[in-house]
């Protein structure tokens, strides 16, 4: 009991100072490790049948992923963000659209494709948050703009 409290404080700490770039990082890991999950849910088991209880679970960690990139896709700002704000909205929708069919056929492909772009968008918000830590070194906080 103790070591879940120390835990759920650590994970309330690391989320309340965290920077705004690794709030969107934090919040993309879970997106990939909530569709991992789901993945590994829909899997067959060892009689080649799917489990009800586990097409549940698989249901709501999709579930959870779409509700991620509902908070990813209001927190853009297109004033700032402008047309890249516009193709990530566009995107988020995509995804969403993808996960609600793919949680209805139980689809792990359309899963695995959400998955992996959202890796790659993962990937790229690392560089550009790793790059502008790395040019604001030694100039006055700057903060970074994540606008889209």
């Amino acid at each position: 009991m103790a070591h879940t409290n120390v835990l759920s404080a650590y994970r309330e700490t690391r989320i309340k100072t965290a920077s705004q770039g690794q709030l969107i990082i934090m919040l993309y890991d879970e997106a990939v490790r909530q569709l991992d999950r789901g993945r590994e849910l829909l899997t067959l088991n060892a009689g080649g049948k799917k489990d009800p209880a586990r097409i549940e679970q698989a249901g709501k960690a999709v579930i959870k992923t779409q509700e991620i990139i509902t908070e990813l896709m209001v927190s853009l700002d297109f004033e700032q963000g402008g047309d890249i704000a516009k193709n990530l909205f566009a995107l988020y929708t995509w995804f969403n659209r993808e996960l609600l069919e793919a949680n209805i056929a139980q689809d792990s492909g359309r899963i695995e494709n959400v998955r992996s772009q959202l890796s790659d968008l993962r990937n790229t918000w690392v560089d550009v948050i790793t790059k502008n830590t790395a040019e604001g070194a030694g100039r006055p906080a700057a903060g970074i703009n994540i606008a889209g």
